[in-house]
């Protein structure tokens, strides 16, 4: 396709951006149309998968056919056969009449099955008959029946992936894989990011006479860096609420805002990678600082005592030893291993801990222990150290 025949066409079907990756996928998409191949269009969720199926069924022999989408991951798997390949009346409770199936009524067209993936393993057998022979049997029936459709797939997960996993059908996935085309994420089209930014809030703030929301370049920059896990999606969501709370009535076409990054900060969900639960302040006494310092060394002390009763246990099995349970003492009390493998800063910050938790409770050991997570032992073996010292 030519630029301009690429163009009309993202037009056509209210597609933005220039990234590469999409155009290969779009144009893949009119280059498999006149044919009946099965089609699988993957990539993460949000990206615009359904897009696909649509742009096919439209170039294709079937565009006066039917043209049906089904999300298979929002069926109930007690009903999925039932409404993939209808039922006869009194199949099942509730089956009051004899009901055609997706397959059936797209008969001629194109049907669409998005989240492919969670389809379970009876009805991949049966979707694999359909998609070899045109054969199925309706639910509650022994007669097989015919039809005729395009079958275009769609799924967010790695197939092939399930497959070694043994929760997809090996002989289904090739057969579905005759023609792939793959969406990009959006953080792989970062140029396209503040295209559709502007494309989404400029159509809010048209819908409800609002001014339209423009960014300055450091917003810009935002925006390209953030990953958007949600995708299209995301950004469509972000756009909107962005317009509707940071935008003013409008008094003429020209009226804009400008934004900068410390606007747009506010909508961008913060997600730094953590390895330890967040915390809330405590209600009284004590600080967030030290609150965090108390549950990072119980967090190491914990990992530390797991990984020395698995490498204990590890060597009693090598050593031919009976299976037995780590003994009690061994699960409770830290204070030994402790001492002996902790590294200086991590021992200087447990002290600290237990000399501010005893110094808060007015010297009641017990109630210290209980804010530190640790037993009496520990504390009063603790001091005795520090005493001979």
């Amino acid at each position: 396709m030519d630029t301009q025949e690429l163009q009309r066409l993202k037009n056509k079907f209210d597609i933005i951006g220039n990234d590469a990756a999409l155009n290969h996928a779009l144009e893949t998409a009119v280059a498999v149309a006149p044919t009946d191949l099965t089609v699988l269009v993957s990539g993460e969720s949000g990206v615009g998968k359904e897009n696909i199926p649509q742009i096919i069924h439209q170039f294709s022999r079937r565009k006066n056919g039917k043209y049906l989408a089904v999300n298979c991951g929002a069926i109930p798997e007690g009903t999925i056969n039932a409404e993939l390949f209808g039922h006869e009346k009194g199949a099942f409770t509730g089956a009051i009449g004899e009901r055609k199936g997706y397959f059936e009524e797209a008969n001629g067209g194109t049907l669409f099955l998005d989240e492919i993936g969670e389809l379970p393993k009876e009805t991949q057998a049966m979707l694999l008959r359909v998609l070899q022979s045109g054969e199925f049997i309706k639910v509650g029936s022994s007669k097989v029946e015919k039809t005729d459709v395009r079958i275009i797939a769609a799924t967010n997960m790695n197939l092939y992936t399930a497959v070694q996993q043994g929760r997809f059908r090996e002989d289904l996935y090739y057969r579905l894989n005759a023609a792939r085309i793959t969406m990009p994420s959006l953080r792989e089209r970062k140029e396209d990011i503040y295209l559709l930014f502007r494309k989404f809030t400029s159509d809010f703030a048209q819908r409800f006479g609002l001014r339209k929301i423009s960014l300055s370049i450091d917003a810009i920059s935002l925006l390209k860096n953030y990953r958007w896990p949600g995708n299209i999606r995301q950004l469509k969501n972000v756009a909107e609420t962005v317009t509707a709370l940071e935008s003013r009535p409008a008094s003429s076409e020209a009226d804009k805002i400008e934004l900068g990054a410390a606007e747009i900060a506010r909508y961008i969900p913060d997600e730094k990678d953590t390895l330890l639960p967040q915390i809330a302040a405590p209600a009284t006494g004590g600080s967030m600082a030290e609150e965090d310092k108390r549950v990072l060394v119980k967090a190491l002390l914990d990992l530390k005592g797991e990984v020395d009763a698995l490498s204990e246990r590890v060597k009693e099995l090598e050593s031919g030893a009976s299976a037995r349970p780590l003994p009690m003492q061994a699960r409770e009390d830290d204070a030994e291993w402790q001492e002996q493998t902790e590294d200086l800063s991590i021992r200087k910050a447990s002290n600290d801990l237990i000399a501010k938790a005893l110094e808060k409770h007015g010297g009641n050991v017990k109630a210290a222990a209980e804010e530190l997570g640790i037993s009496d032992r520990t504390i009063y073996r603790k001091l005795a150290k520090q005493k001979q010292k």
